[in-house]
């Protein structure tokens, strides 16, 4: 394992600065044109389907702020905003948690159910299109697998240590 001297100096191959340079184009050019489907369709946003996929998954279709965040890639203050703008949407309600009243539930509603099945039979064509009629199935289990690998990998920022 490199130390953080060690990682400042290694420089990335051309194949990995190819990689990332791909990696980020395509990540954002797919989930640009999918999200110009949603829209199209006159659909919300991609980050309210995520937020009520969570929501959907666990019973009683509720979820504590922070775990909504743990599950999605939206950050907090983001989150915050959105889950505003999907209560006033009545996509979800907020409910006291019983256990600390100064907590909150962040619970999916009936119409919230209807929207995230509207929203994945857009999305579900979407991904179609702009992934899957790309690639045959052995193609996309390989990039699964590769992806996968990337995923796995945890974030550790270097430590500058301090001279004593």
């Amino acid at each position: 394992m490199l130390n953080c001297s060690e990682a400042e100096a290694a420089q990335p191959s051309l194949s990995v600065i190819r990689a990332w340079v791909r990696l980020m184009r395509a990540q954002q050019l797919v989930l640009g044109a999918i999200e110009q489907d949603l829209k199209a369709a006159d659909l919300p946003p991609l980050g309210w389907y995520d937020v009520l996929l969570e929501l959907s998954r666990v019973e009683g279709g509720r979820l504590r702020p922070y775990e909504i965040e743990e599950r999605t890639l939206l950050a907090q203050h983001n989150l915050s905003r959105l889950l505003d703008r999907m209560e006033k949407a009545g996509l979800v309600q907020r409910e006291v948690f019983s256990e600390d009243g100064r907590g909150r539930w962040v619970v999916i509603t009936e119409n919230g159910r209807a929207m995230q099945a509207r929203i994945w039979n857009v999305y579900a064509a979407a991904i179609q299109r702009h992934l899957g009629n790309k690639l045959n199935n052995g193609q996309a289990d390989q990039l699964a697998e590769l992806l996968a690998v990337l995923s796995q990998k945890s974030y550790r920022p270097c430590q500058k240590s301090a001279d004593i």
